[in-house]
């Protein structure tokens, strides 16, 4: 192996083993493996060298690249462990053998949704992930597809921490794990990938009846040979008709998404009016639910997969637009106030 390569290889080793945040190790990858990273660098400085030189190089350089973002995402898992336990661990004890009080309760109409939405996802072979809530820049905008100073990044208004990290705010934050789990099944034993995320999202927004700086959105992808917007209106149909236990018909309109290509928003026939018009349509016959597409190629190539191989489509379902549809709620704000006379019709007495 070269000696620039076998060098850089050891100082990563060396930095990761005293990296000790997700933030620091976000950094770590970006100076290693982006654009203007070290690894990127001596890929760049191929052309300086003889031709004979160059095949074993670029060799040598790519088991650089595969090593680094194997140990990176090694680490990832480590420290999301160990924050993981850190919580649990301060964590208050309970008395588990103390009495409870007599007292009735019910699911939140945004849970009793969620829990429909991965039942029907599950018949259909889908897995369901838990993601968390709180996520680096590189998951919630790099990764997919979003690169730093993007003008896309103006469609959000975000919660940044202190330690460089932020809320994530939206489900697509989980994409890039996901297709590196299930990436390998696909391209050694053609499983495809099909996966659904809830998750709760952040953003800074100006409340209002359909506006709430806390919200739901249940992500989903599939990828696999010949995955086309086919497949895509398939599957939105037969879980909507299951939601709301009628035939429900969808539509697509041009929309621009950064992390899909072409992007559509996804309309649904009327639930009032049956798509006749009416003023909760503005007269159209149709409402609209969410952003979906094909997965852009950049997302598939940053989450190891070949786009000129596989394609895929994503959709990032609003849950919380979702419920509110399903069970006739006119103000958001009302899902999260713990108002009980708005929240007590979905007490379950049996």
């Amino acid at each position: 192996m070269d000696e620039k390569v076998l060098s850089l290889k050891e100082r990563i080793d060396k930095e990761l083993e005293e990296i000790s945040s997700l933030s620091e190790l976000d950094n770590m990858r970006v100076s290693y493996l982006g654009k203007k990273g070290s690894i990127t660098a001596l890929l760049k400085g191929m052309k300086d060298l003889a031709a004979d030189q160059k095949k074993a190089f670029g060799a040598d350089v790519n088991k650089l690249k595969e090593f680094a973002s194997q140990r990176i995402e090694e680490k990832t898992e480590e420290l999301r462990r160990r924050q993981v336990e850190a919580e649990i661990a301060s964590m208050p004890v309970f008395d588990v053998s103390a009495p409870a009080e007599n007292c009735t309760g019910s699911y939140h109409p945004i849970t009793l949704v969620q829990r429909q939405c991965e039942a029907i996802f599950r018949s259909m072979g889908f897995t369901v992930e838990d993601y968390s809530e709180v996520v680096t820049d590189y998951e919630c905008f790099e990764a997919v597809n979003i690169p730093k100073d993007h003008p896309a990044r103006d469609m959000q208004d975000t919660y940044y921490l202190e330690n460089g990290q932020l809320l994530k705010s939206q489900t697509t934050a989980a994409q890039n794990a996901i297709l590196r789990k299930y990436g390998p099944a696909l391209k050694e034993n053609g499983v495809p990938i099909k996966a659904v995320f809830p998750g709760r999202c952040f953003r800074n927004e100006a409340t209002d009846a359909c506006h709430e700086n806390t919200f739901f959105q249940m992500e989903g992808v599939m990828v696999d040979k010949n995955i086309s917007i086919s497949n895509l209106i398939y599957f939105m149909e037969t879980m909507l008709s299951e939601v709301f236990q009628k035939e429900i018909k969808v539509r697509l309109r041009p929309g621009f998404f950064p992390f899909v290509e072409p992007g559509f928003e996804l309309d649904i026939s009327c639930l009032f009016c049956g798509g006749e018009g009416c003023p909760s349509c503005k007269h159209s016959g149709w409402l609209e639910l969410c952003p979906c597409g094909m997965i852009h190629p950049n997302v598939l190539r940053e989450g190891g997969i070949d786009p000129d191989e596989y394609t895929g489509f994503a959709f990032g379902l609003g849950l919380t637009r979702l419920a509110m549809m399903k069970y006739g709620i006119k103000d958001i704000r009302d899902l999260n106030s713990g108002n009980l006379r708005s929240l007590s019709q979905f007490t379950d007495d049996n």
